[in-house]
């Protein structure tokens, strides 16, 4: 077994690092009390799209897609790499110059659509001229996804969709949606649940869902909403094993993201315990503060073999149900915990939104219910002990 990161990969995060440096401190500083206050302005969403922009100008954003649509060909290992840089910066919008695990990002999904719309929909999120929202949960389905309402009738030369679709990340400026709808209500997840993808103009958002978290879903309706025939993303039918097959194969992402916002936390929590004094000695020689990061710190080390050993797997061609599960599980969870006892080692500057750890942490509680919710992870992990 070799556990060394290729030399290559380790180039490549030297060149992240420096485009961080050069392209996103600049405005992470220019904007460092709007960050503090957590407010949100248009500024700020303006430049986090020109560091979209200025990264699909370098090639970073999208690499993990081929060459031949504007990627790198980037192994998942790579991309896990630089995920978990972005995320260990502590800067929020270091995430804006990296596609994954945001779910507006081009998808490899979008490689299974016809070429002529390769050219409207895939090769514009390449630039960063264009985004695009993933639609599959609904108001009756989450975890349980096969289980969605949406329909999709073709009728002519169109498909005609109704359904509502809810907490769908980037919905409301999105320029197209990634739509999964049933088409055969006997099969649905076996052959009846198909992708398509539908613009802008063919639904409604219609509310915003306001989170704990620093970004905020919204729902979408279709309505008699007609889109073209050639509007299907791989095979009529198989939609919803595309979807999962998506799903766990990205999960290396999220574990990357889990990983590097972990590690920020111990970072500034060891730096704090190390210069701050309480009772006439500084807090890092109380065992009650070096302990527990001590533990975060062997369970930070398990997170990164678990997640890099799962980007590994889908390099060689596998998606691992069971360890994307692991991953995702393992991951959210400790990361959480770790950002909980890293908040508690600054005490009530540690409260603040102005403290380097309050806002990773709501995000990090997040991360344990999207995109499948910890305990449906362990629901796959016990099926595959035969439980």
């Amino acid at each position: 077994m070799d556990f060394s990161i290729p030399a290559e990969l380790t180039t490549l995060r030297e060149s992240f690092a420096a485009f961080l440096e050069r392209e996103v401190r600049p405005i992470h500083q220019r904007h460092a009390e709007s960050v503090r206050r957590g407010v949100f302005t248009d500024e700020m969403r303006s430049d986090a799209r020109a560091i979209k922009r200025r990264s699909c100008a370098e090639g970073f954003y999208a690499a993990y897609l081929p060459e031949d649509v504007g990627g790198w060909g980037l192994s998942n290992l790579g991309m896990t790499l630089l995920v978990e840089d972005a995320a260990r910066s502590g800067m929020g919008m270091a995430m804006s110059a990296l596609g994954p695990p945001n779910p507006e990002a081009p998808t490899p999904l979008l490689l299974e659509l016809p070429l002529h719309l390769q050219d409207i929909y895939l090769k514009p999120l390449m630039t960063g001229d264009k985004t695009m929202c993933f639609a599959l949960t609904e108001p009756e389905a989450g975890s349980d996804a096969q289980s969605i309402r949406t329909k999709a009738t073709l009728d002519g030369d169109s498909w005609v969709l109704n359904g509502t679709k809810h907490y769908i990340t980037n919905g409301d400026r999105a320029d197209f949606a990634v739509v999964f709808a049933v088409t055969d209500a006997q099969k649905r997840a076996h052959g009846g649940i198909t992708a398509f993808v539908v613009p802008r103009d063919a639904y409604i958002v219609t509310k915003t869902q306001y989170t704990m978290a620093d970004t905020h879903p919204v729902e979408l309706l279709f309505e008699d909403s007609r889109i073209p025939a050639d509007h299907v993303i791989g095979e009529v039918g198989f939609g919803f094993y595309a979807a999962m097959k998506f799903l766990n194969g990205g999960r290396a992402y999220i574990g990357a993201q889990c990983l590097g916002m972990a590690q920020w936390c111990v970072d500034q929590a060891v730096e704090h315990a190390t210069v701050r004094t309480a009772f006439g000695k500084p807090l890092a020689r109380n065992q009650g503060v070096s302990f527990p990061l001590a533990e975060s710190k062997v369970e930070i080390e398990a997170m990164r073999w678990l997640t890099y050993h799962l980007a590994w797997q889908v390099d060689q061609g596998e998606v691992p149900m069971l360890d994307s599960s692991i991953v995702k599980y393992f991951n959210t969870d400790r990361a959480y915990q770790i950002a909980d006892r890293c908040l508690q080692v600054f005490g009530g500057q540690g409260l603040l939104k102005e403290g380097p750890i309050e806002a990773v942490l709501r995000h990090l509680r997040m991360l344990r219910v999207v995109e499948g919710a910890s305990e449906v992870q362990k629901l796959v992990i016990a099926r595959a002990m035969g439980l």
